[in-house]
């Protein structure tokens, strides 16, 4: 699992926060992720599967998609859709994806590398494996989330954003046993550089064998942390968790992850991808790829983009090239 690698013995710190002062979140629940498959057939984990919408708040929707070796031929994308009323977030841990949309935005994402699409009013978009992975197979692995937009921006212009992982704030735990990527919002005051209508905190976490995450977390924001690899317990409770699952904590300002001292052969780490937003509370009515807040505004973005008012495929196909990259 590449993502960004850094030595943590030379990061900036993250403090533990203050037992005496701190209040721990604790564990509400705890849930697998079913299997499913998305797009033109490649394999995902529904990570907010069973979830209620209210703990999930601004938060709506995130595939795993892999982890999946594929054989030359194999690797699969999606077709042209749509989207509305929300942002789409992919992040690539190994592997190569390309993205491109109607309103212009668009890039090659590999290992690290991240993807922020706000779809606003409206668009068409594309993802999928450049020609050369086609060809030659090989292995994938990443997260597609869907943030919520608040009513008042639902239908902001389009917006793209390609996040390059050395862009990621690379930070320690307070030991040293974990290292954490900021890719989104804030953590002890290290912002990450994504740009968000709604705000978030977006964080994967490397924990060695053996090591304990205390972190502090904004108490105005939900968590949640999903299991990217390895296992180990969260919170003070040391509720047992392991890849494909995800844990819902409850009110508080700070949250506890632990690696177990021993992880599978093939995934040496516990890693995790911590998500925690501002709750938007706003109606949510969601189909398909259109997140919005009455059925009415459901209705008609299926009209707009029936009529071709979403945008229209473009004639010129994205390049593959390492768009974006030094």
């Amino acid at each position: 699992m590449p993502a960004v690698t850094a030595d943590t013995l030379t990061l900036p710190r993250v403090a533990t926060p203050d037992p005496a002062a701190a209040r721990p979140r604790p564990v509400r629940s705890v849930t697998t992720a079913p299997t499913g498959y998305e797009g033109e057939g490649f394999p995902v984990r529904r990570a907010f599967a069973g979830v209620p919408q209210s703990l999930l708040d601004p938060f709506i929707h995130m595939d795993q998609m892999g982890e999946v070796e594929y054989a030359p031929g194999e690797p699969k994308g999606t077709p042209w859709h749509p989207h509305r009323g929300f942002e789409t977030v992919t992040y690539i841990i190994d592997g190569i994806f390309e993205h491109q949309d109607s309103a212009g935005g668009g890039g090659t994402i590999t290992d690290g590398d991240t993807q922020w699409m706000t779809a606003g009013s409206g668009l068409l978009h594309i993802e999928k494996p450049p020609e050369h992975l086609v060809v030659s197979g090989g292995l994938f692995h990443g997260v597609q989330l869907w943030v919520n937009l608040p009513r008042a921006h639902k239908f902001h212009l389009p917006r793209y954003q390609d996040i390059r992982g050395r862009q990621s704030a690379l930070l320690a735990s307070a030991d040293g046993g974990t290292l954490l990527r900021v890719i989104a919002g804030e953590l002890d005051g290290h912002p990450g550089p994504g740009v968000t209508f709604t705000p978030i905190t977006m964080v994967h976490a490397t924990l060695s064998p053996g090591a304990r995450l205390d972190l502090p977390w904004n108490p105005g924001f939900n968590a949640l942390a999903y299991v990217l690899a390895g296992h180990g317990t969260a919170g003070a409770e040391r509720r047992p968790i392991t890849k494909g699952q995800l844990t819902v904590f409850g009110a508080g300002d700070s949250l506890t992850l632990a690696a177990d001292p021993t992880q599978p052969q093939a995934e040496p780490n516990l890693e995790v991808l911590l998500l925690g937003g501002q709750p938007i509370r706003e109606p949510v009515v969601h189909y398909g790829p259109f997140v919005m807040n009455t059925r009415a505004e459901i209705v008609q973005a299926m009209e707009d983009y029936q009529a071709g008012r979403l945008g229209v495929v473009p004639a010129a196909r994205l390049p593959h090239t390492s768009q974006g990259k030094e």
